[in-house]
C-alpha cells in the first residue's frame, strides 16, 4: 500500500479489500454486496475472485471531487494479484481477463446505481475471447453489451439509442429476441454502437482496458449522487452521506449457450414467506437480462430439468446461506457451461405478509428467538397489512393475470409513463403505472402510483424488487396484456383497449388485473384487531396467527403504554378493541359541531351575564352525556379530556358568506337581527392568524364560565358513572398554556367546581389536572409549569408548527415538496418528529418537569404518537405513553415493543 498524502484522508487508511479479506459485518466499509461476497468466499462457496473499493474512497471522491491519491496504486496491486490468480491479464488480446464493476452501498438500493459488465473487451481482445470460448457469437454479444452499458452508464449516452438499433437489427432479421441474432449481426451492431458513442459522447469508445475500468469506477462513485439514487434514499430514509463501495469481480458468463444462464433465487417466497423454490432463471443470458425483464424468465424450479447438477448444488448453497444468515436470502447466480458461480447474496427484501410469516417460521425452526423476530418486522409493514383487499364476491371484469409480485389491492387510472403518474397524483388522482418493464428512471412514477403493472418480468424484475421494498402493490409479467407506451394504451387478449385515464384494479396477492374499480373489504388483520377473527381458531389465517404471536410478544416487553385520540364512544370502543389502554386526547371542540353550533353562537353573542349563563346551562347536560358515554366505553382506563381549543371563529359563519347574506337581506329590506349581530361578532373576533390567536387557555380566561362548565360536566359524568358502579378515570387537560400563571388560574377554578360536585353528589372524585405542552415557552419553562400540573401531554402537532414557524395547512401544499426534493427535509416534520428541534424541547421539558415533580405523568397526543420512528424517540426520552388515532394503535403497540426490545438488546451488548 502506497503512502497516503491526501489531506482529506487519515494516514494508513486501506481503500481496497480482496474478497478473501472482508466479512458480512463490514457493510459500512465494503457495502452490502462486497461484505456478502467476502462472507460467501469465507464460507467456501464458488465466488469468482475479485476485490472491493471501500465506501471511504467514495466519500473522499464526493468530498474533494478527486479519487484518493493512494487508490490507483492499491487498485493496481489488487488487479495484479487477480491477474496472477486467473492466469491472464485484463484485456489481454489472446486470452482476456474481463471484470464487472458494480456498486454496492450499505443498504440495498436495487437498480438505483450503476453496473458495467465485460470490462476489458476491445477491438483486439474480442477475437481472443471468441477463440478461448470457441464461440464467436458469444464474444461479439459480450462486446456489444459492454459498449451499450458503458455508453449509457459511464459516458451518459441516451440508452434508448442503443435499444432502437437493437430493435432494428431484430426486425431486419425478422426475429423477436436478441439470442436469435448471429455473430455477423452482432458485429454490425458493435460498429453502430461505437458510432453512437462517438456522436453522442464526443469521443471514441476507450480501447484501453484499464481506462475502461477506472472510468467505470468513477461512474459508480458519481451514481451515488444521481437523481434516481437520491430520490430512492429519500423514499427509504437512507442517509445521504454513506457513499457506495465498488466491487470489481472477474466475469463469469451465462451467455455461452444453452448450458449457461443466469438467475435470481430466494430461499423463501419474498411475496408470501412460504418455504419452497422461488426465483427466476434465464438460459443463455447475463445477469442484467433477468432484472431488466427483456425476456421472460422461467421459474427456478425448471432449472432441475435444464441442469440437475447445478440445481442440486444451488439448493445446497441456499440452505447453507439461510442457516448462516438466519433469514430469507436473495441470491444472484450464473452458470457458465455447467459450472455454478455465486455473484451476490443479501438478506432479501420482502412483503409485509412475508416478513411476519418468516419471522415466526424462523422462531419455530430455532434459528432466532422472539426478541429477534420482533426486530424483523416493523410498524410500516403492519400498517400495510391493515389496508383493505378486493372483495372476492364482487362482480368483476378480469382482463389479465400476471405474477403476484407484491401484495395489496390497488385501484387507479391507467398511466403509461412516470411523468404523467407524478403529475396526476399531485392533482389528487390515484394512478396505476403501466409499463412493459420498469427501469430505475421510473422511480418517481412508482412512488407516485398506487400500484405498478408490467407485461414483462418476474418476481425478481426491477418492478417487483422495488415495489416490495416500498410496500407498493405490483403485478409483473402479464404477458397477455400488450402495453403500447407510445400510444398510451394497453390491449387485452380479446382486443379490449384500455386508454390512459381508464380505471383499472390490480391484485398483487393473486396477480389478477381487472377493468374498472373493484370494491374492497377489510383485511383479515383488521378483522383480527376488531375481534371478529380469533388467531387461535383451527381455521385461523396463518398471517393473522403470525401477527398475533408477534403482537403478543411486543405487548409483553413494551414499557410505553398506548392510548387513543378519540372524541366519542364509538371511536373509543374501536380503539379499545385495537388494544388502546385509555384515551390520551379527547378534543371537546368536536362535540360542539352540527346542531350544537347554535349554542356556541349564543354564547359568543351574549351581551349580559344572564344570557351567557343560559347558554352554558343549555350546553352542560349535552357535555355531561358525552362524557358519561365516553367514560363507560373506557371504563377502568384513563380518559384525558382537553378543554375547548379551537380558534373561536370556527364556530361562526364564514365572514364573506355572512356579509353577502346580510347585504342581500338589507337590499330586500328584510334584515335579520341575529345575522346582523353575528356579523358584528365575526368582525370583532376576526383574526389574521387564528392559530396564534384567541384559543385554548386564553378562551377559558376571556369567556367566563366556559371552562368551568366543561369541568362540571366531566365531574358530574364521573360521579354518575361511579354511582352506576363504573370506574371512571378522568384527566382534565388545559390547552395552549404558555405560563404557569394561566394554568394556576384555571386549575383553581376547576378544583372549586370539582369540590362543589363532590359536595352535591356525595361521591369522592379523583380527577387529575394537567396541561398540554404545545408552545416552545411552555417547554422551556416546564419546571415551573409542573408545580401546577399532575401530567404533561405533548401536543407535537402545534409544537412543530410553533417551533418551525409553519402553518401546517398552508405550507404542506406550497413548499414541502421542494424542501423534500432539495434534501432540506428527509421526511416531513409533521410525519416524523424533528428530533433536533421539537424533540429537544420534549426531552428537556420531560427532564425539567420531573425534576420538579418526580411522579409527573408524561405522554404525547400529536399524531407523531403513531409514527414508528417517533415512538422509538418517545421511548428513549422516558415518556409514559403515546396516543394516536385508533387505526394506528396496533402500529404504536408494535413499535413500542420494538423500542423496548432493541434498547434491552443494546444494554446487554
Amino acid at each position: 500500500m502506497s503512502e497516503n498524502k491526501d489531506p482529506h484522508v487519515p494516514q494508513g487508511v486501506k481503500f481496497v479489500y480482496d474478497f478473501t479479506e472482508g466479512n458480512k459485518d463490514l457493510k459500512d466499509l465494503l457495502g452490502g454486496k462486497g461484505a456478502n461476497l467476502a462472507e460467501m468466499t469465507n464460507l467456501g462457496l464458488p465466488v469468482p475472485p475479485g476485490f472491493t473499493i471501500t465506501t471511504e474512497a467514495c466519500k473522499v471522491y464526493l468530498d474533494s471531487g478527486e479519487e484518493p491519491e493512494a487508490l490507483r496504486d492499491e487498485v493496481s496491486a489488487h488487479l495484479d494479484a487477480l491477474e496472477q490468480k486467473m492466469g491472464k491479464k485484463l484485456g489481454q488480446a489472446d486470452n482476456p481477463l474481463l471484470v464487472s464493476v458494480r456498486s454496492g452501498a450499505k443498504f440495498s438500493m436495487p437498480g438505483m446505481m450503476d453496473t458495467v459488465l465485460n470490462i476489458g473487451l476491445s477491438d483486439k481482445s474480442v477475437s481472443g475471447l471468441a477463440a478461448q470460448a470457441g464461440d464467436e457469437r458469444f464474444a461479439w454479444d459480450s462486446y456489444r453489451r459492454l459498449i451499450q452499458m458503458f455508453g449509457k452508464t459511464v459516458l451518459g449516452v441516451d440508452g434508448d439509442l442503443f435499444e432502437e438499433e437493437l430493435e432494428k437489427a431484430k426486425k431486419a432479421k425478422k426475429v423477436t429476441v436478441d439470442t436469435e441474432l448471429d455473430a455477423a449481426d452482432l458485429k454490425k451492431l458493435v460498429t453502430k454502437f461505437k458510432k453512437i458513442v462517438k456522436t453522442e459522447a464526443g469521443r471514441d469508445f476507450p480501447q484501453d482496458p484499464r481506462e475502461q475500468m477506472d472510468l467505470a469506477i468513477k461512474a459508480v462513485f458519481d451514481s451515488w449522487n444521481g437523481d434516481r439514487a437520491k430520490l430512492y434514499r429519500r423514499q427509504e430514509r437512507i442517509p445521504h452521506d454513506l457513499g457506495t463501495a465498488v466491487n470489481v469481480c472477474s466475469m463469469v458468463f451465462g451467455n455461452l449457450g444453452p448450458d449457461s444462464g443466469t438467475g435470481v433465487a430466494f430461499t423463501r417466497d419474498p411475496a408470501s414467506g412460504h418455504q419452497g423454490v422461488y426465483g427466476d432463471y434465464l438460459q443463455n443470458a447475463q445477469g442484467e437480462d433477468v432484472v431488466a425483464g427483456i425476456r421472460n424468465t422461467v421459474p427456478l424450479a425448471e432449472l432441475e430439468q435444464i441442469d440437475k447438477k447445478s440445481y442440486d448444488q444451488l439448493m445446497q448453497i441456499m440452505e447453507t446461506l439461510e442457516n448462516h444468515y438466519k433469514d430469507l436470502c436473495d441470491i444472484e447466480f450464473t452458470i457458465e457451461r455447467g459450472q455454478l458461480w455465486m455473484l451476490q447474496t443479501r438478506v432479501g427484501k420482502r412483503t409485509a405478509a412475508a416478513a411476519f410469516r418468516i419471522a415466526t417460521q424462523l422462531v419455530d425452526q430455532g434459528l432466532i428467538d422472539e426478541a429477534e423476530a420482533l426486530q424483523r418486522v416493523n410498524g410500516q409493514q403492519l400498517a400495510q397489512l391493515m389496508f383493505p383487499r378486493f372483495d372476492e364476491a364482487a362482480k368483476v371484469e378480469k382482463i389479465g393475470r400476471g405474477i403476484a409480485a407484491s401484495p395489496g389491492a390497488a385501484v387507479g387510472k391507467a398511466v403509461f409513463d412516470s411523468y404523467t403518474a407524478v403529475k396526476w397524483s399531485r392533482s389528487g388522482e390515484k394512478v396505476i403505472l403501466i409499463r412493459r418493464e420498469t427501469n430505475p428512471d421510473d422511480l418517481d412514477g412508482m412512488i407516485a402510483a398506487e400500484g405498478i403493472l408490467t407485461s414483462r418480468g418476474g418476481k425478481t424484475s426491477h418492478a417487483a424488487v422495488v415495489a416490495r421494498g416500498m410496500g407498493k402493490t405490483c403485478v409483473c409479467g402479464a404477458e397477455e396484456l400488450e402495453v403500447d407506451t407510445k400510444r398510451r394504451r394497453m390491449t387485452t387478449a380479446d382486443g379490449t383497449v384500455i386508454e390512459e385515464g381508464d380505471v383499472v384494479s390490480i391484485d398483487g396477492s393473486t396477480g389478477k388485473v381487472y377493468l374498472g374499480e373493484v370494491p374492497v373489504v377489510p383485511s383479515p388483520v383488521v378483522e383480527y384487531f376488531e375481534g371478529r377473527m380469533h388467531a387461535g381458531a383451527d381455521d385461523a389465517d396463518e398471517l393473522v396467527a403470525a401477527v398475533h404471536r408477534i403482537m403478543a410478544y411486543a405487548d409483553r416487553v413494551r414499557r410505553l403504554r398506548v392510548r387513543a385520540n378519540a372524541d366519542n364512544a364509538e371511536d373509543a370502543l374501536r380503539a379499545r378493541r385495537f388494544g388502546a389502554q385509555g384515551i390520551g386526547l379527547c378534543r371537546t371542540e368536536h362535540m360542539f359541531l352540527g346542531e350544537r353550533r347554535e349554542y356556541v353562537e349564543r354564547l359568543i353573542l351574549a351581551d349580559t351575564d344572564e344570557e351567557r349563563e343560559d347558554s352554558l346551562k343549555a350546553l352542560l347536560p349535552l357535555q355531561r352525556q358525552d362524557f358519561v358515554e365516553l367514560f363507560e366505553a373506557m371504563d377502568g382506563l384513563p380518559v384525558t379530556v382537553r378543554l375547548l381549543d379551537p380558534p373561536l371563529h370556527e364556530f361562526l359563519p364564514d365572514i364573506t358568506e355572512l356579509s353577502v347574506r346580510v347585504a342581500l337581506a338589507e337590499s330586500r329590506k328584510d334584515a335579520n337581527e341575529n345575522d346582523l349581530r353575528l356579523l358584528q361578532a365575526v368582525h370583532r373576533l376576526h383574526e389574521q392568524n387564528p392559530m396564534l390567536g384567541l384559543r385554548g387557555v386564553r378562551l377559558g380566561l376571556v369567556i367566563p364560565g366556559l371552562f368551568t362548565m366543561q369541568v362540571r360536566a366531566i365531574a358530574e359524568a364521573a360521579a354518575e358513572r361511579k354511582n352506576a358502579k363504573g370506574d371512571p378515570r378522568a384527566e382534565i387537560m388545559i390547552p395552549l398554556v404558555g405560563t404557569v400563571q394561566e394554568l394556576e388560574i384555571v386549575r383553581d377554578e376547576a378544583e372549586q367546581v370539582i369540590a362543589e360536585v363532590q359536595a352535591a353528589t356525595g361521591v369522592e372524585l379523583k380527577l387529575a389536572l394537567g396541561t398540554m405542552i404545545e408552545l416552545p415557552r411552555a417547554a422551556l419553562t416546564a419546571g415551573q409549569i409542573a408545580e401546577a400540573a399532575e401530567f404533561f401531554s405533548f401536543g407535537t402537532n402545534d409544537l412543530t408548527q410553533t417551533v418551525w414557524g409553519f402553518s401546517r395547512d398552508d405550507v404542506e401544499a406550497s413548499f414541502f415538496t421542494a424542501y423534500l426534493e432539495k434534501g432540506i427535509f428527509g421526511v416531513s416534520p409533521f410525519e416524523t418528529i424533528d428530533k433536533d428541534g421539537v424533540g429537544s424541547l420534549v426531552r428537556n421539558a420531560a427532564q425539567a418537569g420531573r425534576a420538579t415533580r418526580p411522579d409527573l405523568k408524561l405522554g404525547v397526543c400529536g399524531e407523531h404518537g403513531g409514527d414508528p420512528e417517533s415512538v422509538h424517540f418517545f421511548h428513549e426520552v422516558g415518556l409514559d405513553y403515546v396516543s394516536c388515532s385508533p387505526f394506528r394503535i396496533p402500529v404504536a403497540r408494535l413499535e413500542a415493543g420494538r423500542a423496548a426490545s432493541s434498547a434491552k438488546g443494546s444494554d446487554n451488548r
